[in-house]
C-alpha cells in the first residue's frame, strides 16, 4: 500500500554511541505489518553501519511494545498469496530473522512495557538482552493462531527456560514479565514506568567497554542460537501450518472477534 509505505513507523537516534530504535504505531499497539517489518529492517542496517552506533535499544511507542503481527494484511491473504509467498509475510518483511540478518554482531537490548505479542515476542526472543517493566504480558500467539511456534520453543530452551517454554508454548497462555524474569526469559525488570532509565543504564554499561570485545560475544551468542532456530524451522516448514483450516480459521476469528469455532486438525 502506498500510503503505509509513506508512513514513518520506526524512528532511529544516536547519542553517546547508543542506538535507539522504536516502533512508532501507536494507535495499532505497534502491530507489525509487513511495511514494519521493512522499515525495521532498514533501522537495523542503518544501527550496523552506523560507526558511531556501539549498542541499540528496541522499544515501542505507546501503550505497548508490539502487539504481535498486523492480522488484517498478513495473516488474512488468499490462500494463492500465500502459496506465492511462501507464508504470511510479504516480499522483503520476513519477521523471523529481520535482526539476525541486519545486525553484524553489535548487542541489542530489547526494552518492553505493556504487551509483548507473537512477532513481538519472537524479536525479544532474538535480541541479547531484554529490559522489561513489571506487569508487561507476554504471549506466545502462534500456537492459538495455528501457527508454528518452533522457533519460539527452540528460543526459550536456548535460554535455559525449556520447562516454561513448554508450559507458554503448548498452551498458550499469557504470562508476566516478573514471571519471565524467573525463569531466565528477561536479563532486568523495571519499575513502572522506568523500563527506558534501565534499558539506557544497561546500553551505557555495555557501551563502557571496547566494542570488538562485546561483538566477539555476540557474535558467539547469535551463532550458538540460529543453530537451534534453524533446525526448529527446518523440522516445521514442511507442514506450512500457514495453509492448514485452522490457521483460517483462527485469523477470521481474530478479524470477527469472537471466538474460534472448533478445530479440526487439519
Amino acid at each position: 500500500m502506498a500510503e503505509e509505505a509513506d508512513r514513518i513507523y520506526v524512528d532511529y537516534e544516536v547519542k553517546d554511541h547508543i542506538a535507539v530504535i522504536a516502533m512508532n504505531r501507536p494507535e495499532k499497539l505497534n502491530a507489525v505489518s509487513d511495511e514494519v517489518v521493512r522499515q525495521l529492517i532498514d533501522a537495523f542496517r542503518k544501527f550496523d553501519a552506523d560507526p558511531d552506533a556501539w549498542v541499540a535499544i528496541l522499544c515501542g511507542r505507546g501503550r505497548a511494545f508490539c502487539s504481535g503481527a498486523d492480522v488484517h494484511q498478513r495473516q488474512l491473504r488468499s490462500r494463492e498469496e500465500f502459496e506465492r509467498l511462501g507464508g504470511p509475510q510479504g516480499h522483503g518483511a520476513n519477521s523471523g530473522d529481520l535482526l539476525t540478518q541486519s545486525v553484524n554482531y553489535k548487542p541489542v537490548i530489547a526494552c518492553v512495557h505493556g504487551y509483548v505479542l507473537g512477532l513481538g515476542l519472537g524479536m525479544i526472543l532474538d535480541c541479547d538482552l531484554t529490559v522489561a517493566e513489571e506487569g508487561t504480558r507476554l504471549q506466545l500467539t502462534e500456537t492459538s493462531r495455528g501457527l508454528g511456534s518452533a522457533k519460539h520453543w527452540a528460543q526459550f530452551h536456548f535460554r535455559n527456560a525449556g520447562a516454561f517454554g513448554d508450559d507458554v508454548t503448548f498452551t498458550g497462555r499469557w504470562f508476566s514479565a516478573e514471571e519471565a524474569h524467573a525463569a531466565n526469559v528477561i536479563n532486568r525488570l523495571a519499575p513502572k514506568g522506568t523500563h527506558m532509565d534501565v534499558a539506557m543504564e544497561m546500553a551505557r554499561q555495555v557501551a563502557s567497554n571496547p566494542p570488538l570485545s562485546v561483538r566477539a560475544a555476540v557474535r558467539t551468542r547469535r551463532f550458538f542460537l540460529a543453530q537451534y532456530t534453524r533446525e526448529a524451522a527446518f523440522q516445521m516448514a514442511p507442514m506450512k501450518l500457514y495453509l492448514s483450516e485452522d490457521f483460517h480459521e483462527a485469523a477470521l476469528a481474530f478479524k470477527e472477534k469472537r471466538k474460534p469455532r472448533p478445530f479440526k486438525g487439519r
